[in-house]
């Protein structure tokens, strides 16, 4: 089973989205396709299609939220070597190509977003740098083919 790496913030965030979802999303579709209803002859109602496609949508989104619920591993809870980099740490790298101090936090995929340097452990960066120590040298190459290359200055976890 694939684990899905989240904070203790992004698991309560996906449950809280997933109880909305599951309660005023439903009544909410459920009032969209009743009054699409009192329109007469559903075959040709465009607002009922829509009704239903956004239902359709609701239900696909609580069934991937209870998915990644189910397969969830909370950041804080693993044990892991805090000597290495790994899920729910952060790190300074030195960019040794632009001459500049990088900082990132290793998450999981479902709560990345690298221009706020969350970054996942299954990205092209995360996986270099998963356990590498203080010290150590990082080449890195991008989709983009871009080359980098990294010195881990500090880990720090969570």
């Amino acid at each position: 089973m694939e684990e899905i790496y989240l904070t203790k913030e992004g698991y309560k965030e996906l449950e809280t989205r997933l109880l909305f979802l599951k309660s005023q999303g439903r009544v909410d579709i459920a009032e969209k396709i009743k009054y699409a209803r009192s329109f007469g002859d559903i075959s040709e109602n465009s607002e009922y299609d829509a009704a239903r496609d956004e239902e359709a949508s609701l239900e696909q989104e609580i069934k991937e939220i209870e998915n990644k619920l189910r397969k969830a591993k909370i950041i804080s809870k693993l044990k892991i070597d805090k000597s290495v980099i790994n899920v729910g740490c952060q790190v300074v790298v030195y960019d040794k190509i632009f001459d500049e101090n990088l900082n990132f936090t290793i998450i999981g995929s479902s709560e990345s977003n690298p221009s706020k340097g969350l970054i996942s452990n299954i990205s092209p960066i995360g996986k270099a740098l998963m356990g590498k120590k203080k010290g150590d040298v990082v080449d890195v190459e991008t989709p983009g083919a871009n080359k980098m290359q990294f010195q881990v200055l500090t880990i720090t976890y969570l």
